[in-house]
């Protein structure tokens, strides 16, 4: 008998699942996620499981939501962007000097048109000289020519540049992103660049684990589609990584759920991700998924990725009032259940003025050595107190200004982070959630409501309420979680673009819950229990009954409605409601603490399925091994066809020929690829995208086709011998 392993490392917990042969759970343990030392985490988890059953396992693979974590908030590793042939206006298109600053990107000379032909040479002297500033600075290079996928050589000659400098990784953009847009393409190299260093110590904490454990099966990643990838393939695109967490969670959701039409939502401690799902398959986005505020070019499940979950810091924002997230902080119930001491300093506070370093402590997060190397000597003593125990940062500003302000840089840097008031700490002072300390959320509550009313003038709890700003902060989530639903169902439809679907969602969430609000106030969870669901939405039998339009609704048959007093609200001409066979899957650690109170909200049947709080890691171990190549052939002169091939363009006379070729290449590489990444052998299958136009005058006119050939496999397993 063997089983499968599935690993799931987040933001704030890291889980792990075995499945039999039947894809059936076994057993399931959850852990902290330890940042400091991933292998801390998955060895606990490990540890929860059967250890005699791990001897049995012949397969390992492996989701996270840090690449999608890193991306939302802003935090990576550092890198230098080498761009070849791009203008002022494409560099600030890309979003680079947001994401990485300016220092960190460098401006070459060279590229190429939409042709393949080189716009000017590659001023080596100039180019070496670019790439020795950086050298021993940088995690990684990521380098970008213009029309690079339709002539990648100066970004080849770059790469065979820098690594002859150094050993330092190196990411091309035209082997992420087939598509034209060269600042999109810039980015998405980037973003792959910053990523490396993270999944790195990821896969290295998941293989020293294993060892220990003697687990020698073999170890893949989920990939933002849903397919996996073996480790080496992982290390080469780790952008590809990106939704790996999102996508496994859907797999998990339909399969925990046994439902093929769906709409999936996963919350976890950073991230709430939303997919729509039809046949058991979530859409997947060819041109980019949107994470946070940035879209790369990644083949990706098609997911609403926002930046609110329990660890979400709860601010005011301006001009926004009341604002969750998308930066992560440590929960303040979390950092006394692990530091007990720091109850009495939260205690304290509640009696003394309010300022802004009340309840506000900062704890080592991570330790990437390319940061650390770039860190002056008040960064270096602040990270090796931090490495000692968490800092009380209204203590440091008194005693040690030094000390804040450099911990405040490292914050910055992604090697800290702080704590704060947090969704998470809400639902413990509600009694929604009784995991972590519940008297440290109540002191935190407290002192946050104080901190809003007299520093910001938002609120007007009771002094020495706990109850009403938390349930002020649980209200929030639950209004936020609606608007994005009713969002991604706007987009579903393709009926109006991002900005718009936005704004009529904020619209359409208002209406819902003022029309539900009766039915919002969250609802304590006894321990150990499970939520009641939310009220379902029947089926209507056409045949002899009116389709309901809301659950609360009258029967049509009362026609002679009584005269309405003033206290009534009057009957609204518009009910939103969601399909009736579309219901909301609730999965992920407080799907049981906040889907109730959504799926009230706005009508909708909620399911949340056993196992849901692990179903990442369930998803992680049910793919398979898959691999895309696009080839792009075109016609820039009637009769004359051009296939753009990794080595460059090629002629031919005939489309036929040109497609095949293209085909033929494609179909090649693909095959290549899914075998290097993990799959035991791998069909290939074909689809084409035309653009053509036919008229009278001219017939049939071919301008470009895209040529893709998938290739699929079942990932290689552990054979056991007798």
């Amino acid at each position: 008998m063997s089983f499968s392993l599935g690993i799931d490392t987040g933001g704030t917990f890291t889980d792990a699942v075995l499945l039999n042969a039947a894809r059936e759970v076994v057993a399931a343990s959850k852990s902290l996620t330890t940042r400091f030392d991933l292998a801390q985490g998955i060895a606990a988890s490990l540890d929860g499981l059967p250890q005699d059953l791990l001897a049995q396992v012949d397969l390992v693979s492996l989701s996270t939501t840090l690449t999608t974590n890193s991306v939302v908030e802003g935090k990576g590793a550092p890198v230098c962007a080498l761009l070849v042939g791009y203008d002022a206006q494409q560099i600030k298109t890309s979003g680079l000097g947001d994401l990485l600053g300016l220092d960190a990107i460098e401006s070459l000379a060279g590229g190429h048109d939409a042709a393949g032909l080189a716009l000017c040479a590659l001023d080596e002297a100039a180019c070496r000289a670019a790439i020795a500033r950086h050298v021993g600075r940088v995690s990684a290079f990521a380098i970008s020519a213009t029309f690079a996928v339709r002539n990648p050589a100066h970004e080849n000659q770059l790469r065979a540049w820098v690594q002859q400098h150094c050993d330092t990784p190196v990411t091309c953009g035209h082997e992420l992103a087939s598509s034209l847009g060269a600042p999109r393409r810039a980015l998405t190299a980037a973003l792959n660049a910053r990523m490396i260093s993270h999944v790195k110590t990821l896969i290295d904490s998941v293989q020293r684990t294993l060892a220990a454990r003697h687990i020698d099966a073999p170890l893949m990643l989920v990939k933002g589609d849903g397919s996996l990838i073996n480790v080496h393939s992982a290390l080469q695109r780790p952008v590809s990584t990106v939704l790996s967490g999102p996508a496994a969670s859907v797999l998990g959701a339909c399969a925990l759920s046994g439902l093929d039409n769906a709409i999936v939502a996963d919350m976890g401690g950073t991230t709430t991700d939303i997919a729509v799902v039809r046949g058991g398959l979530p859409a997947l986005s060819f041109d980019g998924a949107m994470v946070g505020n940035w879209r790369p070019m990644i083949e990706a499940v098609k997911v609403y990725a926002i930046g609110l979950g329990g660890d979400s810091e709860v601010r005011l924002q301006g001009g926004e009032g009341l604002t969750i997230g998308p930066r992560r902080v440590l929960p303040l119930s979390l950092l006394v259940h692990q530091h007990p001491k720091f109850l009495a300093v939260l205690q304290r506070q509640q009696s003394e003025s309010p300022h802004a370093s009340q309840m506000r402590f900062a704890q080592a997060l991570s330790a990437d050595s390319a940061h650390l190397s770039r860190l002056n000597d008040s960064e270096l003593r602040a990270w090796e107190r931090l490495c000692q125990g968490p800092v009380d940062l209204e203590a440091a500003n008194m005693d040690d200004r030094d000390l804040a302000r450099a911990i405040a840089r490292l914050e910055r840097k992604g090697l800290a982070i702080y704590t704060g008031f947090t969704p998470s700490d809400a639902a413990h002072v509600l009694g929604m959630s009784t995991h972590w300390s519940q008297e440290a959320a109540l002191c935190a509550a407290r002192i946050w409501a104080r901190q809003m009313r007299h520093l910001y003038g938002l609120g007007k709890w009771p002094l020495g309420d706990a109850q009403a700003p938390a349930r002020d902060v649980v209200a929030k989530v639950t209004e936020t979680i609606c608007n994005k639903l009713i969002e991604a169902g706007l987009n579903d439809a393709g009926q109006m673009n991002e900005n718009s679907a936005g704004k009529v969602a904020a619209l359409l969430t208002s209406m819902a819950l003022a029309r539900h609000s009766a039915a919002l106030a969250p609802q304590p969870i006894a321990a150990g229990s499970v939520p009641a669901p939310a009220p379902s939405i029947p089926k209507p039998d056409t045949a002899t009954a009116p389709i309901p339009t809301d659950l609360n609704e009258i029967p049509w048959q009362t026609l002679a409605a009584p005269q309405r007093s003033a206290a009534m609200p009057a009957q609204p001409v518009f009910a939103l409601q969601f399909a009736p066979d579309m219901p909301l899957v609730g999965v992920g650690a407080p799907a049981a603490s906040y889907y109730p109170a959504v799926a009230r909200g706005l009508g909708v049947r909620l399911v949340v399925p056993p196992h849901a709080e692990v179903a990442n890691a369930v998803g992680a171990v049910l793919g398979q091994v898959a691999q895309r190549v696009h080839i792009t052939v075109t016609q820039p002169v009637r009769g004359t066809f051009k296939v753009f091939t990794p080595d460059g363009p090629q002629d031919f006379r005939g489309l036929d020929a040109a497609i095949a070729q293209a085909r033929s290449l494609a179909a090649q590489e693909a095959h290549a690829r899914a075998l290097a990444a993990g799959a035991v052998d791998a069909q290939v299958v074909f689809s084409q995208e035309d653009n053509q136009v036919n008229n009278d005058i001219d017939g049939n006119v071919f301008f470009e086709a895209t040529v893709t050939a998938t290739a699929w496999g079942l990932p290689r397993r552990k054979v056991f011998r007798a």
